[in-house]
């Protein structure tokens, strides 16, 4: 009987994506997948639209159109300092998702070790397994969601080849501090490992907490995949060559506005994240309010709950009781660990959405899970 490979079937379909499928078919409040449903800036939208409208519709090179390239080594230098070559050191790919694949696939060879600190986004297990690597997973521990250092270091051997490393935190909030940075990349620099760093929310942070890219402290720069991609010369250019087998190149007119949105003025940025911390703390009250035990997360937009108090000690059937009675829709916590059970009493929640639609979620909760 012809069936599919190994490694499609040890790993299951999005999680995340299936419960937007369920939001859809029951008419439930979408605080599952991570996506606005707000607005985009119209400096970006209107760049899209003028790329479009000047036929900029043909193949750009495949690892990024120069002006997207130039704009994001402006960028880093501008924010971070980092010294970054355009033409040798960047590769566009098509989304964060795809830049983690591609370049997982270009360093790591099948029966490599990789260090996954858990809970962890759940793109990153598959990841690992299309790349025929073995994950040896570190766990991330409440409240402040931070790692024994002792159990970092014995994660690691001769066989390491890479850490898949993601602040602001995907589900956690959790921002790693300088301190908790210099340690992994001291085990980075012991074992020659490279960091597979995923930053995408690196704008969005609370409470007097501050991004530090790995990739600026000593020794990091030419051991350090930042996703979308930076990354040395050598690393780059075997990501390169995946990256165009696997997509061959983003699309022409939305890396125009690409550009557009990197150059927007570091007050979007700050009125970004003061928008994004009210929209938390009205989310993180009502949750509180309803029975969830949860802590406020100090970066990117989700959070991550206990539902123990609430009766939850199995969190598919308790999400999907919430999407099909109670009309919410939220994340099993056990699709972000290695081992179901670890998460099985709580559900991620995510906040990039209109504070009416966080209110009318939180009233559902309400009238829901209160008696």
């Amino acid at each position: 009987m012809l069936s599919v490979s190994r490694k499609a079937r040890s790993f299951t379909e999005s999680v995340i994506r299936e419960m937007t499928r369920l939001c859809r078919a029951h008419g439930a409040v979408n605080l599952a997948q991570g996506f606005p449903d707000f607005a985009a800036p119209r400096e970006i939208k209107d760049a899209a639209c003028r790329a479009i409208e000047a036929d900029v519709n043909q193949y750009a090179i495949t690892w990024g159109a120069k002006g997207f390239r130039d704009a994001i080594a402006a960028k880093a230098e501008r924010v971070y300092g980092m010294s970054v070559d355009p033409e040798r050191e960047v590769a566009v790919t098509c989304g964060a998702t795809e830049a983690m694949i591609a370049s997982i696939l270009a360093v790591v060879d099948p029966g490599d070790e990789v260090v996954v600190f858990e809970p962890f986004y759940e793109n990153y297990g598959p990841d690992a397994i299309l790349a025929g690597a073995v994950p040896r997973f570190v766990p991330l521990r409440p409240p402040d969601w931070s790692f024994d250092p002792d159990e970092l270091a014995a994660a690691f051997s001769s066989a390491t080849r890479g850490l898949i490393f993601n602040t602001p935190n995907n589900p956690t909030g959790k921002v790693f501090d300088r301190g908790e940075l210099e340690t992994i990349a001291q085990l980075c620099r012991k074992w020659d490992v490279v960091c597979f760093s995923d930053e995408i929310y690196e704008h969005i942070v609370y409470d007097g907490a501050r991004h530090v890219p790995i990739a600026t402290l000593p020794g990091m720069a030419d051991r350090t995949v930042t996703i979308w991609t930076i990354a040395s010369p050598e690393l780059t250019s075997g990501i390169r060559k995946v990256h165009d087998f696997l997509t061959v190149g983003a699309a022409a007119p939305l890396q125009e506005a690409g550009a557009a949105a990197l150059a927007l003025p570091d007050a979007y940025y700050r009125e970004l994240a003061d928008a994004y911390r009210g929209r938390r703390d009205l989310l993180l009250s009502g949750l509180r309010d309803v029975g969830f035990r949860c802590e406020a997360p100090r970066g990117a937009y989700y959070i991550l709950a206990d539902a123990s108090e609430l009766g939850c000690d199995d969190d598919v059937a308790f999400a999907r009781t919430l999407v099909e009675t109670v009309g919410v829709g939220t994340v099993p916590g056990s699709s972000f660990f290695s081992r179901p059970e670890l998460g099985r009493t709580l559900l991620r929640f995510a906040f990039p959405k209109r504070n009416e639609t966080l209110t009318e979620a939180v009233a559902r909760l309400r009238r829901g899970l209160t008696h």
